[in-house]
Formats: structure tokens, sequence, C-alpha cells
């Protein structure tokens, strides 16, 4: 049976650790975030722990009125319609410069300019010229599209905010958490993560406990004609040779962009970008047979 998400990492055990303190209790919060579930979990004293999970929810809030593509009012909606963004929001210029390192490393495979080809598919628009797709096209100062163009950040802005939250319980003294929002970025023990695909189910885990994981299959969400929401910019062919990514790097923003990147790369590919990318660790693929490689 197909799963109707597109991201799979799912907790297997997240209390399983070595020496965890009996005296630090777990404090949980659910919830929804950038249309995916979201789960946060640090060890504290219950006032202080309260206080720091408002303060993440705030984080969440405000990385979604900047690039949900869901709230008119959002920075994000005002960009497409306008064509325009200026001055640039303040939580911006961090997510630029993934966003222009992920579209170098990968050859173009990471663009957020695949919007209007995403809502031709979906029946929304008709289907764009090749000439709209194309991150080297977006003027950068100020930020502006050309004509036709329109951005989408949900290949990444989930591992942004994951990692803005993550920043935000570290600054308040919390050093064993577990954040996830769509991706995850764990701190101070063992978090055990099980790594599913839509089709062949539960293939591994991944013991995280500095450091982040995003996992993108391109097959968890299609659109009504069966084509994937995980789209190839640079090809017409939107058939991927990976059935599942999964990516371990230092932040969730890298490891969201790439995961959802290198669903479309080659083998070659795949190692080139991670010879380049010192804070890439791990990437591990699961090929359209089930047969899983770790890189």
């Amino acid at each position: 049976m197909k799963l109707s998400r597109r991201r799979f990492l799912a907790i297997s055990a997240a209390c399983t650790a070595t020496g965890l303190r009996a005296a630090a209790r777990p404090h949980r919060w659910h919830g929804r975030a950038l249309g995916a579930e979201a789960q946060i979990i640090l060890h504290g004293p219950n006032d202080l722990a309260q206080a720091a999970l408002a303060a993440a929810h705030d984080r969440i809030r405000a990385v979604e009125a900047e690039f949900t593509l869901y709230d008119p009012a959002s920075s994000l909606s005002r960009l497409n319609t306008q064509g325009r963004l200026d001055p640039l929001p303040q939580l911006w210029a961090p997510l630029l410069d993934v966003v222009d390192l992920a579209h170098r490393v990968t050859g173009g495979l990471f663009d957020p300019t695949v919007q209007p080809l995403w809502a031709g598919l979906a029946g929304k628009a008709p289907l764009p010229s090749t000439s709209v797709i194309g991150w080297d096209r977006v003027r950068r100062d100020p930020l502006g599209l050309q004509i036709g163009q329109a951005l989408t950040f949900n290949g990444i802005a989930q591992g942004y905010a994951t990692d803005l939250v993550t920043k935000e319980l570290e600054e308040r003294g919390f050093d064993r958490t577990l954040v996830n929002i769509g991706e995850y970025c764990g701190r101070g023990q063992d978090w055990k993560i099980g790594i599913s695909d839509p089709d062949h189910g539960l293939v591994g885990y991944r013991t995280l406990q500095t450091g982040a994981l995003a996992t993108t299959s391109p097959g968890a969400l299609l659109f009504s004609g069966g084509q994937s929401h995980v789209l190839n910019p640079r090809s017409p062919d939107q058939s991927a040779p990976w059935s599942t990514v999964t990516i371990e790097a230092e932040t969730a923003t890298l490891a969201d962009a790439l995961s959802t990147a290198l669903v479309h790369a080659d083998l070659a590919l795949i190692k080139a970008v991670k010879a380049q990318l010192p804070m890439l660790r791990q990437v591990t693929v699961i090929d359209q047979k089930g047969d899983l490689s770790t890189i």
C-alpha cells in the first residue's frame, strides 16, 4: 500500500539513547507546520520547556509567514504575484544562500522556479514555457522574477524551519532535542530514526546525535495523472531513478534541498555532490527494486 506523504522519516524509538538522565523527563509538542506533521522533543525543567516550546512555535509561524504558498499574504505569495520583493525579509538571505549552493552542486536539479510547472501538472494553470524555469534567471538585488516565473520552497522550507527551531532551543540552553518539521535535527543523544519507502516499507535505521536527516520519495505523493510532485527542472521526463533518497548532513536545510534534488540524479552526480560538500555526511538511496546503497 502506498503512503500519502512525500517524506517518510519516522521516529522508531524517540528515546532510544545511551545514558538517559531520569531527572530530565522529555517534553513533547505535536502539530502541523508547512504542510507536514511536526514534533519537538526536549529535556529540561517544565517551566523552561513550556516557554521554549512556545518560542519554537513562534519560529515555525514566522517561517510559514514568509514561505508558505497557502497564504496569499505570505512574502513568497506576494513575490509570485508581484514579481518583486524589496526589501528582502530577514529570514530570506540564509535560505537563498543554501538554494544557490544546492542549485550549483546539483547542476540545476534543485530549482525553486519549478512552481509554474507544478501548477500546470496540478491542473491549476496552463503548462508553462521552459523559458520560465531556471534559478539563474531570478534577479537577486533586489529579489525579482522574470515574467511568468514563480517560486516554491517546498523542497527546502521544512528543513529551514527545523534548523531555526533547533537553534532557538539551543540558545535557550536545551542540549537534548529532536526537532521534526518534515525533516529531522537531533542534538545531545542517540536518536534512532527509521527510514521508510512508500513501496518497500521500512528499509533501515540511522542514529542521529548531532546532525540532520531528510528523506524524499517521489512516489509518495502523486498528481492525479500519476506524476510525482517532486519535479525534475532539467527534463520533460519526470521518471526518477530512485524510489527514496535520504541525506544526512550538518543542517536540515541542506539535507532537505539535496534529498529533493538527488532523486533525479544518477550515481555519478550523487558521488560528485558528496565529494564537494564536507557537511554532507551520508547519502542513502533506494532504487525502484528496493535495493539500498549507502554513499
